[in-house]
């Protein structure tokens, strides 16, 4: 299972303590720096781009449903923003799509992604004509299953 960033920092900070003496001070100032270090890293990797002011509400409980906004969704695991929550984001969780949504309870067919994405998806497949093509090869399937 994926260790959370406050873990990593907790474990960095209690071996540099046993090193060596460290004032209350300095041990603020050294999980602080350790925590935004490992967040930047994390946040290179991934491709992200973090709001600070979303970091330093991480420990704020976040409604699950104010989580997907018109142009953003965040992540209720890391606080980060994305404009869509990928599968291998997800995982670095150890969680699936399915799961986070349970988790979280969302629908099963709630779309993890800022609304104005799924908006121009929405569009892009209504000028394909995917809806009435849908429609039309359900009609059909119920046709061969009637005419059996």
């Amino acid at each position: 299972m994926c260790r959370t960033l406050e873990q990593l920092t907790a474990e960095i900070i209690q071996s540099q303590i046993s090193s060596k003496q460290m004032t209350t001070e300095e041990i603020k100032t050294a999980v602080s720096e350790t925590f935004q270090a490992l967040k930047s890293l994390q946040d290179a990797e991934n491709g992200a781009v973090v709001d600070t002011e979303a970091v330093s509400t991480s420990s704020q409980a976040l409604d699950p449903k104010k989580s997907i906004q018109k142009n953003k969704v965040i992540c209720l695991e890391c606080r980060q923003e994305f404009k869509m929550l990928s599968p291998k984001h997800l995982k670095l969780h150890g969680l699936t799509s399915t799961d986070y949504r349970k988790k979280y309870g969302f629908a099963a067919r709630q779309p993890l992604c800022a609304k104005s994405l799924s908006e121009k998806r929405s569009q892009a497949s209504k000028e394909r004509g995917l809806p009435e093509n849908l429609r039309k090869s359900i009609e059909a399937r119920k046709k061969k299953v009637t005419d059996k």
